[in-house]
C-alpha cells in the first residue's frame, strides 16, 4: 500500500484549482496526469522581472516591471489594428498594445484613472515606448509578487506559461516533508537540502546558474531518483538469489561437436563469455546474466553453446526473439549447428496453427524437442516444457525489469541469459541491468570487413540515386532508410512513402517498402522478398534496426542522418557488411549541420566500435534518447541526467549495497523511509518483493 503521506502527490491534476478535464489532457501530454508529475516538471529558463525603472529611464529591449496610471483606452478604429491603452507615471508615457483583444475585459483589468503594475518586454515604436501584451498585470499590492525572478517551464500546444506556472505552484503546495532516506553523513558532505526544500528550490531559480543540474537542490533530487532505481534493481536481484536454482554442468561433448562444425574459431571474448556463462550455470543459484555484444560480434553462437550445456545436463533450452522475422533468422543460423551436434531444434511462432502446432507442443512437452526458438508466444499458457533449464532472451531492451521476473516461470528455477546488440554505456547499463551479471563481446568474428562510411549533403541526392542504380546493377542489395512514415506538417523530412514512390518509378518491382505501421505479415513478406527474392532495394523506417540478416546487402543510405541518434545509426549500419563484398554506408544530412550533429556524424565516420559510439552518444545527447527512440525496459528519468550525474549513480549503487547489508528487509527507521522513496518513484513492485510486505 502506498503511504498516506504520498496520497496528495498521486492525486489527479484535476484536483488542482483551474484544471478541468480539458486542461488535464494537455497537462497529461506535457508532464503527466498527477500532481507529482507537475512537481517533477522543472523549469528550463527564467525571466527576471526585477528591473523596475521610472518610464523616463526605461531601456527598450528589456523585461521591465512598471507601476503606471491608466490614462485612456483607444479601441481600434479599423479592423485589424491593435487596441492601445495609454499609461503614464510622473516621468513619462507608455502605450500598452493588444491584438485581437476584448475591450470589456481590458477595461475591467486596466480601468482608466487607476494605478496598475504591468510586466513585459519594452519596445520603442515610432518614437513611443510601448509594451505589447504584458505578461503580467496586477494591482499595487501584487508588485512584490510580480517583481521577481520567474521560472519558465517547457510548454505544449494549448498551454501558456501563466497557467502552467500556477498549476505547478498549486502542485508544490500539496507536497509535504517526507522522512529522510539519505545517509546523514553523505547528505551533510554534499551540502544537500531536505527533500521538500530541494524540490521548492529547484522551482525557484534566482538566476540562470540555478537551472544547472549541478546545483545542490537538483543533484539531491537526481540522487533520490537514482537511489530508488538502484534499490529496486537490487531487491529484484536479491529475490532472484533467494530462489534456489539448479546446477547445469554438461560434459562438453555437444559443445565440442558444434565448435568443430564451425568454419572459424571463436574469438577471445566469445570464449571468455562462454566460460562465464558455464560457471554461472554450474552454480546452484539462478543465473541472470546479460550478454552484451556489438552488431555482428557473435552473440547467437555464445547463446547456442550455453543452450547445448543445458541439453548435456539433461534439460531443455529456449531462445526468444522480439519479432517473428528475427526468430526465423536465429533458427536458420542454428539449424546446421543443431544437425551437426545431433540435437532436435524446433521453431514456434504465431504463424504455427492447428495440427502442426499441437504436434510441436506435444514434442516439447515430452522432451523430444531439446531446443526451441520462438517469439514471446513461447510464454503463452498452453506451452509446456518437460524440463526447461535455460531461457535466452534476445534484444532484452524490449523487456522491462519486472518482466524478467516472470520469464522463467515455464520451468523450475530456470537460468536466464539475455542478449542485446545495443552497446550500452556503463552508467546507462547500471540503471537498466543493475540486477544482472554482465558478459561483453568486444571483438568482431574473422572475415567481417569494416563498413566504408561517408557523409553527403542532401543536395547530392540525385548522385546518390544514380550510385544506388550502379550498386543494383552490380548485384548488390540496398537499404534506404527514412526517418518518417508519412509527411509531417511540423518536420520537413522526406517520408518513406514518398521516397519509395520516387525509387519505384526508377527501379520498378525491385523496390519494396517496410515501415512500423504495416501489418506484421506484410512486413515479413517484404523482408523475406528482400532477403531471398526479387526485391533488391528496401525502403524502410528504423523498423529494420533489429532485423533480418541479408549477407547480399552491402549498401545503406540513411536520409536525414542528423535526426538519428548515434547508437541508432550504428545499429542500422550493422545491417550491412555481413557478406564478402565491401559495404558502404551513405549518411545524407540537411545542411547546415549543428555542432552536435556534426560531431555525431564525424564519430560514426571514424569508428565502428559500438561501445565507443554509445559512450559518445551519452555524452552528446544524454541518456533520455540514447537508443534513438525510447525503449520499454529502459528507465526514463525525470530528474537525473546520466551525462552529468554519473558520479551520483556510482554513489547510489554503493549506498544500496550498504543499505541491504544492514537492513535487507528495510524494516529499520531508514528502511521505512526508503520504502517511501520507492513508492515516490513508483517502484511499488520492488516493495512487494520484501518479505515483510
Amino acid at each position: 500500500m502506498r503511504p498516506e503521506i504520498l496520497y496528495p502527490l498521486f492525486a489527479e491534476v484535476t484536483t488542482l484549482p483551474g484544471v478541468g478535464p480539458r486542461m488535464a489532457k494537455l497537462y497529461g501530454s506535457l508532464a503527466g496526469s498527477r500532481v507529482l508529475d507537475l512537481c517533477w516538471h522543472l523549469p528550463s529558463g527564467i525571466v527576471d522581472r526585477r528591473y523596475a525603472p521610472k518610464l523616463a529611464n526605461a531601456t527598450a529591449g528589456r523585461v521591465a516591471t512598471l507601476t503606471v496610471r491608466i490614462t485612456a483606452h483607444e479601441p481600434p478604429d479599423i479592423r485589424g489594428r491593435p487596441y492601445r491603452i495609454h499609461c503614464s507615471d510622473d516621468t513619462g508615457l507608455l502605450e500598452l498594445v493588444f491584438f485581437h483583444a476584448k475591450g470589456d475585459y481590458l477595461r475591467r483589468v486596466l480601468p482608466e484613472g487607476e494605478e496598475r503594475v504591468v510586466s513585459g518586454k519594452l519596445e520603442v515604436f515610432q518614437g513611443r515606448l510601448q509594451m505589447t501584451h504584458p505578461d503580467q498585470i496586477g494591482r499595487l499590492a501584487e508588485l512584490a509578487a510580480i517583481k521577481r525572478v520567474e521560472p519558465v517551464y517547457p510548454l505544449t500546444a494549448g498551454l501558456g506559461q501563466n497557467p502552467v506556472t500556477k498549476a505547478v505552484r498549486a502542485a508544490l503546495a500539496q507536497a509535504r516533508e517526507l522522512p529522510n532516506w539519505l545517509d546523514p553523513a553523505h547528505k551533510a558532505r554534499e551540502n544537500w537540502p531536505d527533500w521538500l526544500a530541494a524540490l521548492k528550490s529547484a522551482h525557484a531559480p534566482a538566476d540562470a546558474g540555478d537551472l544547472s543540474p549541478l546545483t545542490p537542490a537538483r543533484r539531491r533530487l537526481a540522487y533520490d531518483e537514482l537511489l530508488a532505481n538502484q534499490l529496486a534493481l537490487a531487491l529484484v536481484r536479491a529475490r532472484q538469489l533467494q530462489i534456489r536454482g539448479r546446477a547445469f554442468q554438461g560434459d562438453g561433448r555437444l559443445r565440442a561437436k558444434a565448435v568443430a562444425a564451425l568454419p572459424f574459431s571463436l574469438t577471445g571474448s566469445q570464449e571468455k563469455a562462454v566460460a562465464e556463462i558455464l560457471a554461472d550455470m554450474a552454480e546452484p543459484l539462478r543465473m541472470l546474466r546479460l550478454l552484451q555484444g556489438d552488431v555482428g560480434s557473435g552473440k547467437t553462437l555464445v547463446a547456442f553453446l550455453a543452450m547445448l550445456n543445458a541439453v548435456e545436463a539433461g534439460a531443455q533450452a529456449a531462445l526468444m526473439a522480439p519479432t517473428e522475422i528475427l526468430a526465423r533468422q536465429h533458427f536458420k543460423t542454428l539449424e546446421p549447428l543443431a544437425e551437426a551436434t545431433g540435437v532436435t531444434l524446433e521453431i514456434l511462432t504465431g504463424r504455427d496453427k492447428g495440427k502442426g502446432r499441437t504436434e510441436k507442443l506435444a514434442r516439447l512437452a515430452d522432451g523430444e524437442t531439446q531446443l526451441l526458438v520462438g517469439t514471446h508466444a513461447l510464454f503463452q499458457k498452453d506451452i509446456a516444457f518437460q524440463n526447461l533449464g535455460l531461457a535466452v532472451v534476445d534484444e532484452q531492451h524490449r523487456f522491462g525489469v519486472h518482466q524478467r521476473l516472470g520469464l522463467g516461470a515455464k520451468g523450475q528455477a530456470v537460468d536466464m541469459l539475455v542478449m542485446t546488440a545495443t552497446p550500452i554505456p556503463r552508467t546507462l547499463m547500471l540503471t537498466a541491468y543493475g540486477d544482472m551479471e554482465n558478459s561483453r563481446l568486444t571483438e568482431k568474428p574473422a572475415g567481417r570487413q569494416p563498413v566504408d562510411t561517408r557523409t553527403l549533403p542532401l543536395e547530392r541526392l540525385e548522385e546518390v540515386e544514380q550510385a544506388v542504380g550502379r550498386a543494383l546493377g552490380g548485384g548488390n542489395k540496398v537499404y534506404w532508410v527514412c526517418p518518417l512514415v508519412s509527411e509531417s506538417e511540423n518536420v520537413d523530412l522526406a517520408a518513406a512513402e514518398a521516397r519509395f514512390a520516387d525509387l519505384q518509378s526508377r527501379y520498378g518491382a525491385r523496390v519494396a517498402l517496410v515501415h512500423g505501421r504495416m501489418k506484421a505479415a506484410d512486413k515479413d513478406t517484404a523482408m523475406a522478398a528482400f532477403a531471398e527474392g526479387d526485391v533488391d532495394l528496401l525502403v524502410a523506417t528504423t523498423v529494420i534496426e533489429v532485423g533480418v540478416d541479408v549477407p547480399a546487402a552491402s549498401v545503406m543510405v540513411i536520409e536525414h542522418a542528423e535526426r538519428f541518434g548515434l547508437a541508432q545509426l550504428h545499429q542500422l549500419r550493422g545491417r550491412i557488411g555481413r557478406g564478402r563484398r565491401q559495404a558502404t554506408c551513405l549518411l545524407l544530412y540537411q545542411a547546415p549541420l549543428g555542432e552536435t550533429a556534426r560531431a555525431r556524424l564525424e564519430i560514426l565516420r571514424e569508428s565502428d566500435d559500438g561501445f565507443r559510439i554509445a559512450k559518445e552518444d551519452l555524452r552528446l545527447r544524454g541518456a533520455g534518447e540514447i537508443l534513438g527512440t525510447r525503449q520499454a525496459g529502459f528507465p526514463t528519468f525525470r530528474l537525473a541526467d546520466l551525462a552529468v550525474h554519473g558520479d551520483l549513480l556510482a554513489a547510489a549503487r554503493d549506498d544500496t549495497k550498504l543499505i541491504l547489508s544492514k537492513d535487507a528487509d528495510l524494516t529499520g527507521p531508514r528502511g521505512q523511509a526508503l520504502r517511501v522513496l520507492l513508492y515516490l518513484f513508483e517502484r511499488d513492485a520492488a516493495v512487494r518483493l520484501l518479505r515483510s510486505g
